[in-house]
């Protein structure tokens, strides 16, 4: 709310030919884009765990507004399909949901040069048509659901806020301030998150299944970069902190707030623990790794910074057979 507040001000009041207008304006709609991952990579996500409220009626009441008002899936199929994922005998087939966004949104196939998943997705992040397919694909998930109450709710909240918006002459304010991040921009953090949640190992792992896929298939992803090995005291160790610490008050901050939002970097806790003290997820992470991580063949592996983890994962799927997702 605040960052729409922001935007809204900046459109009103402000001049696009000042430096102020386009820093308010990015602030608040990255603000807007933050708030609507959190919401999506959080609250939504952990009501189909049951593990947001203390019933599971309060869950899914939280869960189905969600889903409506902010046209993601209807939670109670989402939460089937989410079930489903946390399956390791699933990973990876045609029931996974991750399975179906890579191929059937995002359109990446494995045995593919890296070079040329990284041509593709970026085509795909500018692309209208697939921002509007996207999108048509959330639209008939909230408002065209199985139950006709969500599917109401939906469209009276989206109705209201259009007509309003065309009466008091501030469309354009909304469609800026609220629509854009609510579809394209919330759409190209989606695919940059869910790009590194998960990686393919060997095709014997897959095979395998069992928690050593799960130890292999997940990772944690964190916004940052290693710190110079140089001394400071002089000309090139300061000018190297100097740029590291601009990368990291900059790009990774970028990060963190638009793409790995919430417990996004520790989306391999998750899937070994799911529903464990997700409002801690750093340190029950790091305690977790620290013991051994008890009960898994293997203990937590982890890549800094988004686009090597993207990276990793392209090379993994290059690697990968042409058949594997069917």
């Amino acid at each position: 709310m605040g960052g729409t507040i922001v935007s809204a001000l900046a459109l009103e009041w402000g001049h696009p030919g000042t430096p102020w207008f386009w820093i308010a304006l990015f602030a608040g709609l990255l603000a807007t884009s933050s708030g609507l991952g959190l919401f999506q990579v959080v609250i939504f996500h952990h009501c189909s765990h049951g593990t947001v409220f203390s019933t599971r009626a309060a869950n899914r009441l939280i869960g189905r507004m969600i889903s409506a008002i902010l046209l993601f899936k209807h939670f109670d199929l989402y939460q089937k399909e989410h079930m489903l994922h946390h399956n390791a005998n699933k990973l990876f087939t045609d029931d996974d949901e991750f399975t179906d966004f890579v191929v059937g949104i995002c359109d990446l196939r494995t045995a593919l040069d890296r070079r040329a998943l990284w041509r593709h997705l970026v085509l795909l992040l500018v692309s209208p048509w697939f921002h509007a397919r996207f999108l048509s694909k959330r639209i008939k998930g909230s408002l065209n659901s199985f139950e006709r109450s969500h599917n109401l709710i939906g469209i009276v909240f989206w109705a209201s806020l259009l007509i309003g918006a065309a009466l008091t002459h501030t469309l354009t304010i909304v469609l800026i301030a609220w629509v854009l991040p609510l579809t394209i921009l919330l759409q190209i953090a989606t695919v940059f998150r869910i790009l590194c949640e998960h990686r393919l190992p060997s095709i014997e792992i897959i095979d395998q299944r069992g928690k050593q896929l799960i130890c292999e298939a997940t990772a944690g992803v964190f916004p940052g970069d290693f710190p110079p090995r140089r001394d400071a005291r002089n000309l090139g160790g300061a000018l190297a902190w100097a740029a590291w610490w601009a990368n990291m008050l900059t790009v990774q901050l970028f990060v963190r707030l638009f793409v790995l939002v919430g417990d996004a970097p520790c989306h391999d806790f998750h899937h070994r623990r799911p529903g464990k003290r997700w409002t801690n997820y750093v340190h029950a992470r790091q305690s977790d790794l620290d013991a051994g991580c008890p009960g898994f063949p293997a203990n937590y592996i982890e890549t800094w910074g988004l686009f090597r983890a993207v990276d990793e994962n392209f090379a993994a799927m290059a690697r990968a057979p042409a058949d594997l997702f069917g």
